[in-house]
């Protein structure tokens, strides 16, 4: 909403502009009247909208052309002054005012205008009969107020409809030629409708009813309020009401005939409250709230936020199969200008065996997001509505800012809950399958997946000491000569090569020698295809050598040809390196350590698996 309003008044010369504002002022009509009065402002505290207000008044005798187009440039509302009792200035609003407006201002953002009609005292008779043909062969004519300055009749009131015109514009929302709200209008009014939808029944229950008016007017509707509503409603149309909530086309009905009745401010507040400006856009402070993240940290959603994510999973969660259909994912983002998510996503998280995502691979990529790009998570969140169903000030209430790396490493502890993993290797060495067995697609599940719906990024949890992690892995490019700082931030590495390809590890020692052999980065080295023939790799020294050399973990076999599920206990060695990285070169050598971190990750698994099915009962 704007913060300031400009007035100017503007018609024939003795019309009775000067008047109009000396009355609004002083309350009482002026003995003497000048020529033009000087620009007043009135305080925010004393306007019914609480805005201040600049009254510009004009006068042809003491202004020239190019000092009235600089006003009418500067106007938010143009008042054009008509006397009721003279003819020739009503004449004028047509044939001379309205024409030099429009030429004055930009077509695609006009200036609304208020036809005034003063010295209403003057006669017995309206002049409105002549008035609404004109007002209906101009869109841009918000209203008409006939009034008399000598007789403070509707002074207050013209000012007030003409701040409204401004503060609660009638053109972005309705079409007054087809008696209809207007497309952009029921469009923003549609995705209010579904994010108050809690239970996406298609109807809002009195619950929802009243959630929605307290979160937009901070007040319920008593029952008896609630009942009248929708009896209008069912009074004016057959399917406006159905199973006792109120249906979206009902919804959208409330909302014409608010501003059919001149309460078009009604539909100003709750598109305000859910974050519209004046052209029916969201704002950018509301989908980008400001947030400061300080170098060397990372951004997580936080507890509110997953459940709130949860929610709005299994309100589209249809079938109740805890996986997501191409249908349900479609309803899910009907709140959102574009689709956000394209098919690399299912190659990104987990999926069932039909390919659709699961509520865990869901929550997964929501986790990503927000992890990679937080701009983005605020952006989504804001299309869903977080700050509005969870009443906080904004997005960034869901957002924790995890504290810097550096601090981490002196106090040997964390509390983060996302880990990157950045894989490197040549081209062919098997960094793709190592992302897609983490999400337990074995070798025939991944030779079905389209080239242009391939990810670089694998997301998943995994358990260490029963503690649930994401650990996100990276496919970095293999460019040796130049690896970005993206490349090279991360909390562990994974140096991944073929075994049955003799030139593969070279590229691995390489790698290691140039960015890692001096960074306190965790590295493994993955020694892919172990289910093919080992062949000797063309470099100085044997893979096995090279991590003695280095005081690396010897080569992990890995291969995901094969019938069963992928071993997991790699991606879990992975996280608990990542965990605690002052431990890599010492405890994690023990093969204690790793057993009481894997046989911890099966526990939990197990127990997630039984939660899960207890999940699925309840719902």
């Amino acid at each position: 909403m704007r913060k300031d309003v400009r007035i100017l008044l503007v018609g024939e010369p003795k019309v009775g502009k000067t008047s109009l504002i000396m009355s609004l002022v002083s309350e009482e009509f002026p003995d003497e009247v000048p020529l033009r009065a000087e620009e007043i402002t009135i305080p925010a505290d004393v306007t019914p909208e609480r805005v201040p207000t600049h009254i510009v008044d004009y006068s042809e005798a003491e202004q020239s052309d190019e000092q009235l187009y600089q006003e009418i440039s500067k106007a938010n509302v143009i008042c054009i002054v008509y006397s009721v009792n003279n003819k020739k200035s009503i004449e004028k609003v047509t044939s001379h005012w309205i024409p030099l407006i429009n030429d004055r201002t930009d077509k695609d953002s006009r200036v609304p205008l208020i036809l005034v009609g003063n010295k209403s005292d003057l006669v017995e008779h309206s002049s409105m009969e002549t008035i609404l043909p004109i007002m209906n062969q101009y869109q841009d004519i918000e209203t008409c107020v006939e009034c008399s300055a000598k007789n403070l009749k509707n002074i207050s009131e013209l000012f007030y409809y003409a701040q409204k015109a401004v503060l609660h514009p009638t053109g972005p929302l309705y079409c007054p030629e087809e008696k209809e709200l207007k497309p952009s209008c029921i469009k923003a009014l549609t995705r209010i409708f579904k994010v108050s939808d809690l239970d996406n029944d298609g109807v809002l229950n009195d619950n929802e009813l009243n959630f929605f008016q307290r979160t937009c007017f901070n007040t319920p509707l008593a029952p008896q309020a609630l009942e009248d509503v929708k009896n209008v409603v069912r009074r004016n149309m057959t399917d406006g009401v159905k199973d006792n909530g109120l249906t979206l086309k009902g919804f959208l009905f409330l909302h014409t005939l608010f501003i059919q009745r001149g309460r078009h401010e009604t539909t100003w507040t709750v598109l305000r409250r859910f974050g519209y400006d004046d052209d029916l856009e969201l704002t950018q402070e509301y989908l980008f709230p400001l947030i400061k993240i300080p170098p060397d940290c990372t951004t997580e959603l936080n507890h509110n936020a997953y459940l709130f994510l949860q929610s709005v999973f299994d309100k589209h969660d249809k079938d109740r199969d805890c996986a997501l259909s191409p249908e349900e994912v479609k309803d899910l983002f009907k709140v959102f200008p574009y689709m956000p998510w394209g098919p690399d996503v299912n190659n990104t998280v987990c999926t069932n065996d039909q390919g659709w995502i699961t509520y865990q691979g869901y929550l997964s990529q929501w986790t990503l997001t927000t992890y990679l790009d937080v701009q983005r998570s605020l952006e989504y969140l804001g299309y869903l509505g977080y700050s509005i169903i969870y009443e906080q000030e904004s997005q960034a209430a869901a957002i924790t800012v995890t504290r810097n790396k550096r601090i981490d490493l002196q106090k040997k502890q964390t509390q983060r809950s996302v880990f990157r993993c950045n894989v490197l290797g040549t081209r062919g060495s098997g960094k793709s399958g190592f992302l897609q067995a983490f999400l337990g697609k074995n070798l025939q599940r991944q030779r079905r997946i389209r080239e242009d719906h391939k990810s670089f990024y694998a997301i998943n949890t995994t358990y260490v000491y029963g503690q649930e992690k994401y650990l996100l892995l990276h496919e970095v490019m293999p460019d040796f000569d130049f690896l970005s700082e993206a490349d090279l931030a991360c909390d562990v590495v994974c140096l991944v090569y073929d075994v049955n390809n003799p030139r593969s590890f070279e590229y691995c020692a390489k790698v290691y020698k140039q960015y890692f052999i001096d960074s306190k980065t965790p590295c493994v080295v993955i020694a892919a295809k172990s289910d093919l023939h080992e062949v000797r790799q063309h470099y100085s020294l044997s893979p096995q050598d090279f991590c003695r050399k280095h005081k690396l973990h010897p080569p992990q076999p890995f291969t995901c040809n094969t019938t069963e599920a992928v071993n997991k206990d790699i991606y879990t060695r992975l996280t608990t390196m990542a965990m605690y990285p002052h431990m890599a070169q010492a405890d994690l050598k023990n093969s204690t350590f790793w057993l009481r971190a894997s046989v911890g990750a099966t526990v939990c698994a197990v127990l997630g698996f039984a939660m899960y099915r207890a999940l699925l009962k309840q719902r």
